[in-house]
This record gives C-alpha cells, sequence and structure tokens, in this order.
C-alpha cells in the first residue's frame, strides 16, 4: 500500500510538471512576435484553479516546494503574471491559474543613475531583467518595515511592483532630498521630473 501511495504521488507529480511545460509552451504560443511583452491584458480565459507555485519575498520563484533552476522559464513566467482584485495568476490565450507570492512579485537588484534635461533619471532592474525607469508612470513608494525602517517598491507595470533591494534603498537615502509637499516637508527621491516623499523631513532630520 505504501508503494503504491508513492507511485501515485511520483504519479501526480510527473503530472503537474507536464502542466508546467505546457503552461509554457502556450505562453510562448501567445506571446508577440518580436521583442515586447504578451498581451497579457488581452486574454481572458477560464480560471483553471491554483497551481502549487510561490514567489518568496526574495524573488526565488518555486514550483512544488523547489525553486525553479531555469532562469529562462522564471523570465517566461513573469512576462505572463497578471494582478486582479488582489491575487496573482499565470494568464495564457488558453488558461489562467492563480499563484502564490509571498510580497512584491518583482525584486529591483540594480540601479543606474543619470542626468538628462529634467535633472536625475534613476533607471532599476528587476530580477528577471526588465530595466524601468522610474518617473511619474513608474512610481517609488514606501512603507514601514518591521524593523521600523522603511521598504520602497517601484511600479513596474500594471498592478505589479519591484521591492527595491536594501541595499539599493540605502543609496537611495544618500541620493534623498527635502522638498515642499501639500505645505509640509518632506524627504524623498527625484527621478525623471517627478518626486517620491519617503518620510517627513524633520523626522528624518531627527533620526540622523
Amino acid at each position: 500500500m505504501a508503494k503504491q501511495g508513492q507511485e501515485t504521488a511520483q504519479g501526480s507529480a510527473k503530472g503537474s510538471a507536464q502542466g508546467l511545460d505546457g503552461l509554457a509552451a502556450a505562453a510562448k504560443d501567445g506571446a508577440k512576435e518580436g521583442k515586447g511583452l504578451p498581451p497579457v491584458h488581452l486574454w481572458n480565459p477560464d480560471f483553471c484553479g491554483d497551481l502549487d507555485m510561490r514567489i518568496a519575498s526574495d524573488g526565488t520563484w518555486f514550483y512544488l516546494g523547489t525553486p525553479i533552476g531555469r532562469p529562462a522559464l522564471v523570465r517566461l513566467f513573469s512576462t505572463i503574471l497578471k494582478r486582479e482584485d488582489g491575487k496573482y495568476f499565470l494568464v495564457t490565450p488558453v488558461e489562467k491559474v492563480g499563484i502564490t507570492v509571498d510580497d512584491a512579485p518583482f525584486l529591483a537588484v540594480e540601479m543606474q543613475k543619470e542626468q538628462d534635461a529634467s535633472g536625475t533619471v534613476l533607471r532599476f532592474r528587476t530580477n528577471v531583467d526588465d530595466w524601468v525607469t522610474c518617473d511619474a508612470g513608474h512610481k517609488l513608494r514606501f512603507e514601514e518595515a518591521e524593523d521600523g525602517g522603511l521598504t520602497p517598491y517601484l511600479h513596474v507595470r500594471a498592478d505589479l511592483w519591484a521591492k527595491v533591494t536594501r541595499a539599493i534603498y540605502y543609496d537611495l537615502v544618500d541620493m534623498g532630498e527635502e522638498r515642499m509637499v501639500d505645505g509640509a516637508a518632506m524627504f524623498g527621491i527625484a527621478s525623471s521630473g517627478a518626486f517620491f516623499a519617503m518620510a517627513d523631513a524633520e523626522q528624518v532630520r531627527q533620526a540622523t
């Protein structure tokens, strides 16, 4: 009986793996030719249930409890990620499956600082190698962390965000400046002509 149960479990896992490959194939078939992201916003297939897939807070993708070790596969799944009503899904033209996201689906792991006519321009690279320019359409927001500090998040696209790594957060603090926002002095970050308030300026001065 134990052996039979083991075989059944192995068969189920094997079937799930085949389903994962099928999801990847459907994603590739539905993608646009050439460059650019798949038109996920145009796909409205039936919901097919939840998949045992999780994106951890450090950006690692897990399937059946095991990290997905194929960067190209992670990259592909990241392009068909969609958020609706606070829930995350992988969507292809033919199916829609739910997944779990511990925090944000992406991680901002690199930052470049440039200058143009608007002033400072910050560009961020995510853990799936997307480059996002921080501007009025791709904002930075700051949330209070468990340790009392702040955690920055960068808007990537649609309702999807990237958590900014702690090392980059410290770089942001170093380049922060004070500006008046709605009559209050705020400490924050400027990029592409936009200003993203981080905290009350007086609180920051007292903390330092």
